[in-house]
């Protein structure tokens, strides 16, 4: 049983060493600092979510249940939010606007609400309509159930495909050996709906029995990044690993990516979650990072302000405090550099429709890059 336990413990320390080695073959390059940074809008404690509107203003979600409305310098508290349960790492999430929104006006937002089955909280999506500074025509599309008190992983970011299909992330609730494994329950999924918050004729479990049929991919921890490839289309996610083992994935149809049968990470407690990495049927991350950088907010620059970070990724550090310049050749990671060392715990990051990128930085609020 000794030896057993050696061999083991000697496996996993091995694991750590190689997952170590493999991403130090990518060097993070220090920051370059061809920029100089400017606070747009402060005062805002966790700015979860941005959305600009058509007049260039801008929407905000704090993570408290806010949502503030910047225009012309001044920041407004938008009214008639539905409640929202502020938990842990639950509370007003992302917030996004409808590819149309010139002709319809919806505005999409997830957040923890109480509603539904079960003590506690869990993941929601709604749309609606801003007039007058307040919400109208609030739609209830999706809600995970059954609510927990638990305070982790509730995800969530919101995007729109090319086809107009809206995707929204649920992380697992902290139950991570139940929800992420299993169709039948909520939680450690891609979802993958209809604008209206119908479920697509053709989403991969429409028809299995018991299934949940919004999802479109499970086997995910917490996804706190959601972007589409603006040269493929593709929908890219990033979540967070435990000790190890952040994963950026493209997100495929009816696709099992892993957690908790694989990882590259280890436990909080230093113990093994797997002792595999890869798995017939699962799919591997496209990059992961060891040690964790607790990724948040995701975006792909195709601005002309940025030459030297253009058709590459921008994904948030929480842990490290930095924007991290991900340098893509088509699907392959080839190239790491910190961004805006030391700004704070980097909640999110869009390129705004001006060009400049906009970064949500905890304790702050929206810090914009402003190329030298």
């Amino acid at each position: 049983m000794r030896s057993l336990a050696i061999f083991i413990f000697s496996f996993v320390i091995f694991s750590c060493e190689a997952q170590l080695k493999t991403n130090n073959a990518i060097s993070l390059q220090e920051d370059a600092k061809n920029y100089s940074l400017e606070t747009v809008v402060d005062g805002i404690n966790n700015p979860w979510g941005m959305a600009f509107l058509p007049d260039g203003s801008l929407l905000i979600t704090e993570k408290s249940g806010i949502l503030y409305h910047f225009k012309n310098g001044t920041k407004t508290e938008v009214k008639n939010l539905p409640a929202v349960y502020n938990r842990g790492q639950g509370g007003l999430m992302d917030i996004v606007l409808h590819p149309n929104y010139v002709q319809n006006g919806w505005i999409y937002i997830t957040y923890a609400s109480t509603e539904g089955e079960g003590e506690g909280g869990n993941t929601k999506l709604i749309r609606a309509k801003l007039e007058n500074e307040s919400l109208v025509q609030i739609e209830s599309l999706y809600k995970c159930g059954p609510n927990t008190t638990r305070g982790q992983h509730f995800g969530s970011r919101i995007v729109f495909d090319n086809a107009g299909y809206l995707y929204f992330s649920a992380g697992e609730r902290g139950n991570h050996f139940v929800n992420p494994q299993d169709i039948k329950r909520d939680n450690g999924k891609i979802y993958r709906l209809n604008d209206d918050g119908s479920i697509p004729k053709d989403n991969p479990f429409v028809g299995q029995a018991n299934a949940k049929e919004a999802i479109y991919s499970y086997g995910h921890r917490n996804p706190q990044g959601l972007a589409k490839n603006p040269v493929t289309g593709a929908i890219w996610e990033h979540e967070h690993g435990p000790q190890g083992g952040d994963e950026i994935n493209i997100i495929k149809k009816a696709a099992n990516y892993g957690w908790p049968v694989v990882t590259y990470g280890i436990d909080y407690d230093n113990s093994s979650i797997s002792n595999i990495q890869q798995k017939e049927g699962i799919e591997d991350p496209l990059y992961y990072w060891a040690p964790s950088i607790a990724p948040s907010g995701m975006a792909f620059i195709t601005s002309n302000k940025y030459p030297d970070w253009k058709g590459h990724l921008l994904v948030g550090s929480l842990k490290f405090q930095y924007l991290e310049l991900v340098k893509l050749d088509g699907n392959k990671v080839i190239g790491r550099q910190k961004i805006a060392t030391n700004v704070g715990r980097l909640r999110n990051v869009t390129q705004g429709p001006d060009g400049f990128i906009y970064m949500g930085v905890e304790g702050k609020g929206i810090v914009k890059i402003i190329p030298n």
